[in-house]
């Protein structure tokens, strides 16, 4: 046990005496020292900096895309999301969703426990007196559960009622955006707003749901579905149907359900693909998921050969140090280095380089990365994962590419090593 316990002391003497003569090699070639390091600062930056930047997009899209209630699924002719152009011209040739489809699909449905109609007018605005929003304005069509299917709720007043919808009332309710704007020191309920010439009763306020990449999910208003579509509706219009699942036990029967009857009622024949999209919190974090994974590979390839690179250069570095410093060597061997003691001093030596490098290019890559946080105000992410990964790369490249430099050097002649000039 004493013995063993002596020999662990030398060792850890030898490793401290071996870091120690390193980092005096590496400052008596500073220069040379920065350039090995430039190499693998770059190859970690690379990586590390694109990785903060899809974690932090990620984070805050995974937040973001979060636009349904829970249990609940959406319904529309064409993707929400498109990578590429392949099947666009697909798409844009599908019959659009109509209302009198959405009310053949609630009348036959059973299993679904809220069924939802809606769609979209973008840049509108709205006017209150002498008080005017900008033209970039949201106004959805909103039936009795829209609302709580967007995944938003009334802060104040009601909100859209069966009967506004029947009825085709010219009544909404508002985003806190526009209120903040036009009411800023009154009481929006009871009020009237005109937009795109037609005036509305503001009925209900929603509560504040903040911003995703800059962008505020509070800029917008609902008006009655029946409503919306005199104003905007054409033949162009395709609606949007929300379903909402009595539980998450029953989403997959209720999903294969309302699926089965948007095919008979839009007649696709059993041997064709939907000529719908069936869509959900889920699967769009997973079509933005295929985007950026598609990014992380190509990163990780990026640097994975300027890592090599980077070796290569260490490689080369270390066999001009053992050129230069062959007397050095010999010298230490007549007064008592072990072969081990050079190895393991230039092998040092080259990971310390590595390591360093490795770091640095951590701290920029995190720096670098989280740009994309403070340009689209969202929260910065630190990807140790991926910053543990780097830095044992860095120690395999280290020792990969300092080994033969490190076993050159412990395989000199010492008489040799002497007499060299």
């Amino acid at each position: 046990m004493r013995f063993r316990r002596r020999k662990l002391r030398l060792f850890s003497h030898e490793l401290k005496e071996s870091l120690r003569m390193a980092l005096q090699a590496i400052r008596a070639n500073k220069l040379r020292s920065v350039l090995t390091l430039m190499g693998i600062v770059i190859g970690v930056f690379s990586v590390i900096g694109v990785m903060t930047a899809i974690r932090t997009l990620e984070s805050s899209i995974e937040s973001g895309l979060n636009i349904f209630g829970s249990n609940t699924f959406a319904i529309q002719k064409t993707p929400v999301m498109q990578i590429g152009g392949h099947g666009r011209q697909k798409y844009r040739n599908r019959s659009n969703i109509t209302m009198a489809q959405f009310e053949e699909l609630k009348r036959r449905a059973q299993l679904p426990l809220t069924l939802s109609v809606g769609d979209d007018h973008w840049g509108s605005r709205i006017k209150y007196g002498e008080k005017e929003t900008k033209r970039n304005v949201v106004i959805y069509a909103a039936d009795e559960w829209a609302i709580k299917n967007h995944n938003t709720f009334i802060d104040d007043g009601r909100g859209i009622i069966a009967d506004d919808v029947r009825f085709s009332r010219k009544i909404c309710v508002l985003g806190m955006d526009v209120v903040d704007l036009l009411f800023p020191f009154e009481d929006p309920l009871g009020k009237s707003v005109e937009v795109d010439g037609v005036r509305y009763q503001v009925v209900g306020v929603t509560e504040r749901l903040g911003q995703i990449f800059g962008e505020s999910k509070d800029n917008n208003m609902y008006i009655p579905v029946s409503t919306f579509l005199e104003k905007y509706g054409s033949n162009g219009t395709s609606l949007v149907i929300t379903v909402e699942a009595q539980s998450a036990e029953l989403y997959d029967e209720t999903q294969d359900e309302v699926v089965g009857i948007m095919r008979t009622i839009r007649k696709v024949p059993p041997s064709d693909d939907n000529n719908f999209e069936v869509f959900s919190n889920d699967t769009l974090i997973e079509t933005f998921g295929q985007f950026t994974g598609g990014v992380k590979i190509f990163a990780i390839v990026i640097s994975f050969i300027a890592l090599v690179v980077a070796g290569i250069g260490i490689m080369n570095i270390m066999l001009v140090s053992v050129s230069e410093r062959i007397k050095e060597i010999g010298i230490r061997k007549a007064v008592g280095a072990t072969p081990r003691n050079i190895l393991t001093q230039f092998l040092m030596e080259a990971v310390f380089l590595s390591e360093f490098g490795g770091i640095v290019g951590v701290i920029i890559g995190i720096l670098g990365g989280n740009v994309v946080a403070l340009i689209f105000n969202i929260p910065a992410m630190i990807p140790l994962d991926w910053a543990f990964y780097s830095l044992f790369v860095c120690s395999l490249i280290g020792i990969g590419f300092g080994s033969y430099p490190a076993y050159r050097a412990a395989r000199l002649d010492p008489i040799e090593s002497l007499r060299y000039e």
